[in-house]
């Protein structure tokens, strides 16, 4: 299946609502619009396995420029809406981005990383999509100068997204192209109609940013479905409640700080909206705490589901709610890949005994530019880890019981510590520092750094206040520390080693708290 199909028998059917502001996009007029887009595409020089690069708030666009790349053969490479222009610049560079796509709201980071020194940044075009920016052209008045016709040399492209790595710098996680025709099923599309009935008659809310890899990849395989897809410009609870009831929908994805925020409205608030449509709402990205889900199906009924996957893709286990209620903290069994607990020798271990995940005989992923963690995520057998460490019941069901290399998890996006450490080691006034994740109610965990100062004296609010500016004007916010602790001396090994065990485990009243 896919949009060209269903623009070729439901035209006038909806494919894009954008829940804000109510513009539509049909089937008929996303087809025309990808055709447009792909013919534009080659227009610039842009051939299969090339790269584009979109830095957009959620938007109809952000899928007319997703679709025109798919049928163009590209690589279409989502960039986070919160990185700084430097940040930006350094993915530009290591994807080999040859456009850049920007809304108007983001583009002080666009502009700044289209300014930034190198030999493919520098060079990259940058288009202004949803209203001007200056000195970019605009990109929906190019495109529309070119036909609505299927180009000449269709071939199937794929996102790459970039994820983070504990060594710092993230990382693109590159499948190959497939070969196969532009409207070849994927995976993606059979796991989600066998496990959560989705189909056409779907009406699916999209609440989170389009460049996460879960909203962005469900949402284009429900357009795949023909089904009518919502999209919110922004999250916020009562506007996603309300959203439920006015478009009647059936079938969502959300992270748990989602259910957190929607749970601490006032019951006079939650209770006014009906969301009796709700027939399946699937959660990831972060686990989510036992309290939170009973108290969420409590209230919407036996439809949460839930996931574990990455965006490497290399597995997929899932749990509904039945199998939830009787194994409470699984995150599933694995429908895609078979899971593996390894001991550190890389061999397999008995179920109840933990050790590090692994999937075995799943998709096959790399990083870009990065052979070295291409091997590092896997082990002597050839299987594939996202650095998790958990363990599996007799059943087979799959529970999490650490996070991969201290990765922090706010608010469902991962954070990873070592960038931010090795930023706080350059300020001349830290001697050492430690980035870790501390508990947080509405978020699930938020940065807490503990510094080593330079100079003992200086330890206190006046320094803190200064460290937290400098990670701000370097870093995009969601990465910088939220409050600073100070120490004499941090605990490293004689080799270098830091036991961040030691820092982190301070914060936590118990080992099952960590992962929540």
């Amino acid at each position: 299946m896919h949009p060209r199909a269903h623009a070729q028998t439901h035209p006038d059917k909806p494919a894009i609502v954008m829940v804000g502001s109510g513009r539509t996009v049909t089937f008929g007029e996303l087809e025309q619009r990808a055709d447009r887009t792909a013919q534009f595409f080659r227009h610039l020089g842009l051939k299969t396995g090339d790269v584009i690069a979109i830095l957009m708030d959620n938007m109809p666009e952000y899928f007319e420029l997703a679709w025109g790349a798919q049928r163009a053969g590209l690589y279409y490479v989502c960039v986070s809406t919160k990185l700084t222009g430097g940040e930006l610049a350094y993915i530009l560079e290591d994807s080999g981005a040859k456009a850049l796509f920007i809304s108007p709201g983001l583009a002080a980071a666009g502009l700044a990383a289209l300014a930034e020194p190198g030999p493919q940044a520098a060079g990259v075009p940058g288009f202004s999509v949803g209203g001007p920016i200056a000195g970019l052209e605009d990109f929906v008045a190019a495109r529309d100068r070119f036909p609505d016709a299927p180009i000449a040399d269709e071939a199937a492209g794929a996102d790459m997204l970039y994820s983070s790595g504990t060594t710092g710098r993230p990382k693109g996680v590159r499948v190959a192209l497939s070969g196969l025709a532009i409207d070849a099923p994927s995976p993606l599309m059979a796991l989600t109609q066998a496990l959560y009935g989705l189909g056409p008659e779907s009406r699916y809310l999209t609440p989170a940013p389009l460049y996460h890899a879960a909203p962005l990849r469900w949402t284009m395989t429900l357009q795949r479905f023909g089904a009518t897809t919502f999209i919110m410009e922004k999250f916020d609870p009562e506007g996603y409640l309300a959203a439920v009831e006015k478009h009647r929908i059936n079938s969502s994805q959300l992270v748990p700080t989602m259910f957190v925020r929607m749970l601490k409205l006032p019951e006079n608030v939650r209770a006014k909206y009906d969301v009796s449509s709700m027939k399946m709402a699937v959660h990831a990205a972060a686990p989510c705490p036992v309290v939170v889900k009973e108290q969420m199906m409590a209230w919407w009924g036996p439809v949460i589901h839930e996931y574990y996957a990455g965006t490497e893709g290399n597995g997929f286990c899932s749990i509904g709610p039945e199998d939830w209620l009787r194994n409470k903290g699984s995150v599933g069994r694995a429908m895609l890949g078979e899971l593996k607990i390894c001991d550190e020798d890389g061999d397999e271990v008995p179920a109840g005994t933990e050790g590090a995940v692994y999937f075995a005989n799943g998709p096959e992923f790399q990083y870009h530019n990065a052979p070295e963690k291409t091997a590092d995520a896997r082990n002597k057998h050839g299987w594939s880890t996202l650095g998790d460490v958990g363990y599996v019941n007799e059943e087979g069901f799959l529970f999490l019981t650490d996070r991969k290399a201290f990765m922090i998890i706010s608010g469902g996006v991962n954070i990873y510590p070592q960038e931010v450490e090795n930023l706080l080691v350059t300020h001349p006034k830290v001697a050492d520092a430690a980035v870790f994740g501390i508990p947080n109610e509405d978020f699930g965990e938020e940065v807490k750094a503990a510094i080593q100062p330079a100079n003992p004296a200086e330890a206190g609010p006046a320094l803190e206040a200064e460290l937290l500016d400098f990670c701000r004007a370097h870093l995009s916010h969601i990465k910088c520390p939220r409050s600073i602790d100070f120490h004499e001396e941090l605990p490293r090994h004689a080799t270098g080693k830091l036991y961040k065990r030691l820092l982190r485990d301070a914060y936590w009243s118990d080992k099952k708290n960590k992962i929540v």
